[in-house]
């Protein structure tokens, strides 16, 4: 078949596409960034959802399209796009094309929760372009996936990170019901809506095969990560839960806000009736999400961002300290002595010790408050600073690298630390991406 597709560079539209490709079909897939080479069997079309919001605009895009696939979606709005553009205003008058131009079938990738009671704007713009699809005189699919794990899925990198940890202090004590669903068994259901030939409007929930509790699904990861022994959970207070919501979305470096907890709290299950169905086999069950392959770098990874949280926060302590203690708390005139044997003294002596001193403290608020993709320069500026340091000590002052405190030599180990935060706690950049799906 002749297939168009919107967000196919997403999470769940890339894995889409990859089924499309194996199973021989062509497609046409939209890309609002710079131009892209077509490869087998797929064509690239440059569209921008701001000149996407008639009809008109999407006609000449469905030439000999027999499906329409859409898997576009955000999960927070940012760089120009909006629920309303994005899940609502974009793809309705996709849909009104579709119709329009007679296309065989639509799927739309919708939301668990996209339903009459819907409160947040993610899923008020999601069910208001489901709505519109269900109204018009075409066939379609309207899936609705629970939480979705994936390895390479945002959300399921926030499920390990906590699921490491031997304390979890959760909102209502985890005890919200989530029915998540595996990307792989998301993928096959898309397929199999796009090759179904049906008419009406079909709305299937694409669930796990049973609900469990949000500290439930965190511990069949721990065990599935290979703890044995079940982590502490406890429940948030209520008047903490938003603002420790908004500091462990800083520390797991994942997007959780105001409408992230309100989607939790309400819950997410459906029947898994209908999806068993559609794929002819029950879905992979939460246990079954982490494969044994990959369980010990699954683990390796989520252990490793809490290591590096902790070694970030321990150099900002020590960079912080450091300029506590030159400000005052170590006595000046023997740091001005110090400063002599170097060959600084007077009014350099002091310019060099309080200057240093806010230059450290400076050093241990960048180190605490820049967001990782502004931190390589930080860590290669720390890196030459201390090497700096120890060349001059080592040539005025050589009696401390025999220091029984290791004054000097400690700075190896704190060299080898900052290398290793240089090399990765810094993410690498991502590929400019069409219309990015994120759960």
């Amino acid at each position: 078949m002749n297939i168009l597709m919107t967000g196919s560079s997403g999470f769940i539209g890339a894995a889409v596409m990859e089924r499309l490709i194996a199973r021989g079909h062509r497609l046409r897939c939209t890309t609002r960034g710079g131009s892209r080479a077509d490869a087998d069997g797929v064509e690239y079309v440059r569209l921008d959802l701001q000149e996407a919001q008639t009809h008109e605009a999407w006609q000449r895009h469905l030439d000999g399209i027999d499906v329409v696939i859409n898997c576009a979606g955000i999960f927070e709005e940012g760089d120009g796009q909006t629920f309303s553009l994005v899940h609502e205003r974009a793809p309705k008058a996709l849909f009104e094309a579709c119709a329009r131009a007679r296309v065989r079938r639509v799927v739309q990738l919708s939301a668990l929760g996209a339903d009459d009671q819907a409160v947040s704007a993610f899923h008020l713009s999601k069910r208001a372009a489901d709505t519109h699809l269900a109204a018009l005189p075409i066939a379609s699919h309207i899936l609705y996936p629970s939480l979705v794990y994936g390895q390479a899925g945002d959300s399921a990198a926030l499920f390990r990170r906590l699921a490491v940890l031997p304390l979890l202090m959760l909102p209502g004590g985890g005890r919200q019901q989530v029915q998540p669903v595996h990307l792989d068994d998301v993928a096959d259901a898309v397929l199999c809506a796009a090759e179904i030939d049906a008419g009406g409007c079909r709305r299937v929930a694409l669930v796990g095969p049973r609900a469990v509790n949000f500290a439930g699904l965190l511990a069949c990861l721990r065990h599935s990560l290979g703890f044995c022994r079940p982590a502490i959970v406890a429940a948030l207070p209520t008047w903490l839960e938003r603002p420790a919501v908004a500091l462990g979305a800083r520390l797991t470096g994942f997007p959780v806000g105001a409408d992230a907890l309100s989607m939790l709290e309400r819950g997410s299950t459906a029947d898994p009736a209908p999806f068993i169905a559609l794929l002819g086999r029950p879905p992979r069950s939460v246990e079954r999400f982490v494969r044994p392959s990959e369980r010990s770098a699954e683990r390796t990874l989520a252990l490793l961002h809490w290591l590096l949280l902790l070694l970030r926060l321990s150099i900002a302590a020590l960079w912080m300290w450091t300029a506590v203690v030159s400000l005052g708390m170590y006595p000046v005139n023997a740091s001005l002595a110090l400063l002599a044997r170097v060959g600084a003294d007077g009014l350099l002596a002091y310019l060099l010790l309080y200057g240093a001193a806010a230059f450290d403290l400076a050093l241990g608020v960048l180190t605490l408050a820049l967001p990782a993709p502004m931190r390589r320069p930080l860590w290669a500026a720390q890196i030459a600073l201390i090497v700096f340091y120890s060349a001059v000590i080592s040539v005025a002052l050589p009696e401390f690298w025999l220091h029984p405190f290791g004054p000097l030599s400690k700075n190896l180990p704190l060299l080898a630390s900052l290398v290793l935060l240089l090399l990765i706690d810094t993410p690498a950049p991502r590929r400019p991406v069409t219309w990015t799906t994120r759960h």
